[in-house]
């Protein structure tokens, strides 16, 4: 089987379990992080590939859009993982666009790749997700809400890359008195 038929597969499989475990809240954001240099079999930052960004763009792009949610690509520690968006998420979330364009070699593959791809897509600094994907150890929990919660999968790796995903909820307050329900 063709390498991207399979990541494409691995990954469709990966969001499926998500949210049959996770059950994404429409409307909310989701960030992606990944490294293609991993997926690949490289070591991260060293082997960016566009090819492997577009075959796993699709399945997250319908991911999206069956759950109605925001997707917010991460980019590499180049660009300080400053996220590429719709403008129209931007203004939803009330965030402030930055002036940067990912590129394969600064935000990595994937940034650059959804940044072509997005309809009118922006950057910006940061975000403060709902629940997200990690391939490749691209370290989004600090583009998460504060208690994130990991969500296990099947699926422990999309090509070479080790992939993790999450969700969140709102912490508790209050100790021993304190009532949650």
């Amino acid at each position: 089987m063709d390498a991207y038929i399979l990541w494409r597969l691995q990954l469709e499989q990966t969001l499926a379990e998500f949210a049959e475990q996770a059950t994404p809240v429409p409307g909310t954001l989701f960030v992606v992080g990944c490294s293609t240099s991993e997926v690949a079999g490289k070591r991260i930052g060293t082997a960016g590939a566009l090819e492997v960004a577009e075959s796993l763009y699709g399945p997250l792009a319908q991911f999206a859009k069956t759950h109605q949610l925001h997707l917010a690509f991460q980019g590499c520690e180049h660009i300080n993982r400053a996220l590429t968006i719709e403008r129209k998420t931007a203004e939803k979330f009330a965030l402030e666009p930055v002036s940067v364009v990912p590129v394969r070699t600064a935000g990595g593959s994937m940034s650059a790749y959804a940044f072509e791809h997005l309809e009118d897509a922006v950057v910006v600094e940061s975000v403060r997700a709902n629940a997200g994907i990690d391939i490749g150890q691209t370290l989004i929990g600090m583009q998460l809400k504060p208690v994130a919660v990991p969500i296990r999968t099947s699926v422990k790796q999309i090509g070479e890359a080790v992939v993790t995903c999450a969700t969140t909820r709102p912490k508790l307050i209050g100790g021993v008195r304190a009532q949650y329900e």
